[in-house]
C-alpha cells in the first residue's frame, strides 16, 4: 500500500514508538496514584514527555497538558474563552473541531478571510474583524485540505496588540513547522499526537498560556480531598486515567522529529507534493498549490471524488476524498459541491512512491474517462463523471 493519507493520522510510525508503547503496557501503572515502582516509572516517562513537548514547544512543562486528541484540546479552549453567545473571529479555513463547539455555544463566529493561498488577504481581514468585544480569535496554522499555511504570526501580533486572546489549531503544522507558545504569546495552542508527531491514536496537547476551564472534572491523584478541580496545571484540565501507553509513544515521536529536525521533514513533504502536482496537472485535475503551502495537495479529478479514491485504493493508492471534516474550507474554495481527493505525504514516503501514486491517478482517471464514453449521458452524470 502507497499510504497518502497522513494529514488524517500518520500511519507508518518510528519503530521507537512501537517500542515504547509496548514498554509501556508492560512496565507503567498510572501516575500520582502510588509510590510503587510501575505507578513511579510511569509519573517518570509522563514527565519526560512533557519536557520532550515543552522544548519543542517554547513552554514550561506544566503548561503541556495531555488530551485525547486536538478536538478535545480545541474544545478545552474553546469553552475556556468564549462564553454562550459570545463573539469569535475565525479563519475561512478551520476545521469542525473549531466550527462545531463555537454552534454548541451559540457564539456568533466571524469569519475572516476567504482567499486561498493569499495571506495577505487574510491578515486584512483578522486586522478588520478583531475588535475590542472579540473574546477569542481562532485560527489554523495550516489548513488540512489545502495546505495553506495561514499567517499566524501576525495574526497573533494583532491579538496582543488588541489584548485579544489567541488560539492557535496545529493539528496540520505540528512536527512540519515552528510552534512556539513563546513567541505567539498565545492563550492555547491545540494539536493531535497521531499525526505529524507520529504517536499513537488517542494522543494530543494543548498548550496553555492562559488557565483553562475544565471541561471534565474527576480525580487527578492531587487534593484529593478537594471537591473541586485543582487550581495549578496540568492537574486543573486532566480529569481521570491517563493514556500512559500512549503518551510514552507520543514522546518517542517527538524525539523522533527534533531527531529528523522540522525543516527536513517540511522540504520532503512539500517536494513530493510538488512532483505529484506536476504530474496531475498533464492528467487534467484541477490541482490546488500555492506559494505559502505545506505538504498537503488537494485535487479535483475529472470525476466524483468518492468514486476517484475507490479506483485509488482498488490499485493499493490511500487517500482522503470528500470535504475532510472542513466544510467551511471548501467552501471558501468553492470545492463544497464536490469536495476533493486529498494526497498527503509523510517523513517516510518515498519519491518512488509519490511518482507511482501520481502516475496510477493518471490511470484511474483514464479508465473512468473510458467507462463514461460508454454510458448514456444521465448515467454519466449520475456518477459524476466528466466527459
Amino acid at each position: 500500500m502507497i499510504y497518502l493519507d497522513n494529514a488524517a493520522t500518520s500511519y507508518q510510525k518510528p519503530r521507537s514508538v512501537r517500542a515504547a508503547v509496548l514498554s509501556a503496557m508492560r512496565e507503567c501503572a498510572s501516575p500520582g496514584r502510588g509510590g510503587y515502582r510501575a505507578a513511579m516509572t510511569a509519573a517518570e516517562r509522563v514527565y519526560r514527555c512533557r519536557e520532550a513537548a515543552g522544548e519543542l514547544f517554547d513552554c514550561a512543562p506544566e503548561r503541556v497538558v495531555f488530551t485525547m486528541n486536538a478536538t478535545h484540546a480545541l474544545n478545552i479552549a474553546v469553552k475556556s474563552l468564549v462564553p454562550p453567545g459570545g463573539r469569535a473571529v475565525i479563519s475561512g479555513f478551520e476545521h469542525n473541531a473549531v466550527v462545531r463547539p463555537l454552534r454548541a455555544l451559540g457564539a456568533n463566529a466571524v469569519i475572516a478571510g476567504r482567499k486561498l493561498f493569499d495571506p495577505a488577504d487574510t491578515l486584512r481581514a483578522f486586522s478588520r474583524e478583531i475588535t475590542p468585544d472579540t473574546d477569542a480569535v481562532i485560527c489554523t496554522h495550516v489548513s488540512n485540505v489545502f495546505g495553506y499555511i495561514l499567517p499566524v504570526a501576525q495574526i497573533a501580533a494583532l491579538c496582543r496588540e488588541r489584548g485579544v486572546p489567541f488560539v492557535l489549531d496545529a493539528s496540520q503544522s505540528v512536527g512540519v513547522l515552528p510552534v512556539s507558545l513563546r513567541d505567539l504569546g498565545a492563550a492555547f495552542i491545540a494539536m493531535p499526537g497521531h499525526k505529524g508527531l507520529y504517536g499513537p491514536q488517542g494522543t494530543g496537547l494543548l498548550l496553555c498560556g492562559a488557565m483553562p476551564k475544565p471541561l471534565l472534572q474527576g480525580g487527578t491523584g492531587s487534593l484529593s480531598r478537594q471537591a473541586e478541580m485543582p487550581d495549578f496545571l496540568p492537574d486543573r484540565a486532566e480529569a481521570g486515567t491517563q493514556n500512559v501507553a500512549g503518551i510514552c509513544g507520543l514522546d518517542a515521536g517527538i524525539r523522533f522529529v527534533k531527531s529528523r529536525g522540522l525543516p527536513a521533514i517540511r522540504d520532503h513533504e512539500t517536494a513530493l507534493c510538488r512532483l505529484m502536482a506536476r504530474i496531475l496537472e498533464r492528467g487534467g485535475f484541477r490541482v490546488f498549490t500555492g506559494v505559502n503551502q505545506s505538504g498537503v495537495l488537494s485535487v479535483c479529478p475529472p470525476c466524483d471524488c468518492e468514486l476517484f479514491a475507490e479506483k485509488l485504493a482498488q490499485r493499493g493508492v490511500a487517500v482522503r476524498a470528500g470535504l475532510h471534516c472542513a466544510p467551511l474550507a471548501h467552501e471558501s474554495a468553492g470545492t463544497a459541491d464536490c469536495g476533493t481527493v486529498r494526497f498527503s505525504p509523510s517523513a517516510f514516503t518515498t519519491a518512488g512512491e509519490a511518482d507511482a501514486a501520481a502516475r496510477i491517478a493518471l490511470q484511474c482517471a483514464e479508465k473512468i474517462r473510458k467507462e463514461a464514453e460508454k454510458l448514456p449521458v444521465s448515467a454519466c452524470e449520475f456518477a459524476g463523471y466528466k466527459l
